[in-house]
């Protein structure tokens, strides 16, 4: 895996008890975004612009369109902002609200425990605190007791079958509330929150979701332990170059073509990438290679062993990213 070494990044931190944290204008247009408002200019000072005055124009024009995002998540920056291009420029640090808060004696058990015994701390954590394994405890009983084997294991691997099965639906809906990022593509295109695929893959979310144990928790958790890792074994890393196989470019919203291949597009809001370019030509003609935020990797293959094998998959939080096409 390639690892792009970056210096740490310079800016304050910010959060939602912040006086000066703004979500966003949300009435803006989607080509042309907004001037600061209600505290926006200093939250482009400090989470956009850190020390090296990266913008130099009073307002900022945000490149995620409106249709792609909501007004609120549950994150520490708004979806204006982190499924924005500035923020795979410059990323910074993306906290779930209450995880850490919640969950403080998980990551006090992995500060104490080795490198390689990490993963099973979380695994043994995740069945003890969910009771995945006596569904009973959890209140599930008869024909629903079933539903408890559609833990965060079998959702992920749901997705590296099918990306548009119920389990892919249930991983876009969790980026969708967690991050506030819509899913723009889930079987066919999600272009109208009230057109019958839109509504097709409410229904695949509410299945997939229905009679399961606090799934939703469960991969906050996941998203989170792998931010752990990620930042413990690839110390002072911002990046990872990954690569995606694809037939025709035109298959994404393309955005704005620039030279020698680069072009800005709108990803999913949750993607398949991997780390092998080799790998990537197996699913097509043209490989797109992105410079991917480490925090916004979701889950990728080495977190927990067994859980997926080959394609050396990357699991990504999707946004607006410039990626450059190349033949094989």
């Amino acid at each position: 895996m390639k690892i792009e070494k970056q210096p740490d990044f310079v800016g304050a931190a910010t959060s939602d008890n912040s006086p000066t944290f703004c979500r966003g204008d949300n009435k803006a247009s989607s080509a042309s975004e907004t001037k600061p408002v209600s505290g926006d200019g200093s939250l482009l000072s400090d989470t956009l612009q850190g020390s090296r005055g990266l913008l130099a124009e009073a307002t900022y024009k945000a490149t995620l369109p409106r249709e792609a995002r909501l007004p609120i998540n549950r994150c520490n920056l708004p979806a204006v902002v982190l499924g924005g291009l500035t923020f795979q420029q410059h990323p910074t640090e993306l906290l779930l609200d209450g995880v850490a808060e919640l969950h403080r004696n998980l990551f006090q058990r992995l500060e104490a425990a080795t490198p390689d015994a990490r993963a099973e701390v979380f695994r043994d954590y995740m069945t003890v605190h969910f009771q995945l394994e006596w569904p009973e405890e959890m209140g599930l009983s008869g024909h629903k007791k079933g539903r408890a084997k559609a833990n965060y294991i079998k959702m992920i691997r749901g997705w590296s079958f099918d990306a548009d099965s119920r389990e892919g639906a249930v991983l876009k809906g969790w980026v969708e509330s967690r991050f506030g990022l819509m899913p723009r593509w889930h079987g066919q295109p999600l272009r109208d929150p009230a057109g019958e695929a839109y509504n097709r893959y409410l229904e695949m979310r509410s299945q997939g979701l229905y009679g399961t144990n606090a799934i939703e928790a469960q991969l906050d958790l996941v998203y989170t332990f792998c931010q752990y890792e990620l930042a413990r074994r690839h110390r002072g890393a911002r990046h990872v170059t990954l690569y995606r196989g694809v037939n025709r470019l035109a298959d994404h919203e393309v955005l704005e073509s620039r030279d020698k291949g680069q072009h800005v597009v709108l990803l999913n809001n949750l993607n398949s990438f991997t780390c092998s370019r080799e790998r990537a030509c197996e699913f097509g003609d043209y490989i797109l290679a992105v410079d991917i935020p480490l925090t916004k990797i979701f889950f990728h293959c080495g977190l927990l062993p067994g859980v997926l094998q080959g394609e050396d998959e990357f699991l990504v939080v999707g946004g607006v990213v410039e990626v450059t096409l190349s033949t094989m």
